[in-house]
């Protein structure tokens, strides 16, 4: 059996609650945006698409691999914004800083996957957690000076200490995300 799969990092529920206060201001415009469900927000490292379940193991032992040599680091989520322009924006945003060691990160994983036969990425890597998708530019422009007076609003800082591989299972509330394992940065992976 096939199923979708991806890598990300997971958002604590302090950080969570924070942008979902913003997304509930953003609501208010009734614009045709698709709005991510606050308990699927994280950032995502890598996006495998569909993987057959035999290949689980082997992506395991590569992923563990990867991040072995990772210390726990420090991001900060802040900001919002949108891609890939204010004028036909596609997705809303809230910015994740970190300087060298997400971006590192989000390569050593992007290459581990590559020599598994997955893509390797061809843009360039930028640490965002996705709060909505915009459908249609109906409603948007109320949404994006809103969004104006939240481009230097800090939800909080967290320590990293591990990557998860999610399933993402396609319902029609919306996709339904389920942790299948972790990857600590001592390159021990938990059920």
């Amino acid at each position: 059996m096939d199923f979708r799969c991806f890598i990300a990092i997971e958002i604590p529920d302090a950080v969570k609650e924070e942008i979902a206060d913003v997304a509930d201001v953003l609501k208010k415009y009734d614009a045709d945006i698709k709005w991510v469900t606050v308990e699927n927000l994280h950032v995502t490292l890598k996006f495998l698409g569909s993987i057959p379940d035999k290949s689980v193991p082997e992506i395991r032992e590569s992923l563990s691999k990867a991040v072995s040599s990772f210390q726990p680091f420090y991001i900060k989520i802040s900001g919002t914004g949108v891609f890939p322009n204010r004028k036909f924006p596609r997705v809303i945003w809230a910015g994740v800083e970190n300087g060298e060691t997400l971006p590192k990160l989000a390569a050593d994983i992007d290459l581990s996957m590559s020599v598994l036969g997955y893509k390797k990425e061809e843009r360039e890597f930028k640490p965002h957690l996705t709060l909505g998708r915009v459908r249609s530019k109906e409603g948007t422009t109320n949404v994006m000076n809103e969004l104006d007076n939240f481009k230097e609003k800090e939800f909080g800082l967290f320590t990293v200490d591990r990557v998860r591989l999610m399933r993402s299972e396609l319902k029609p509330k919306g996709p339904e995300y389920n942790c299948l394992y972790e990857v600590p940065f001592d390159g021990r992976g938990q059920d």
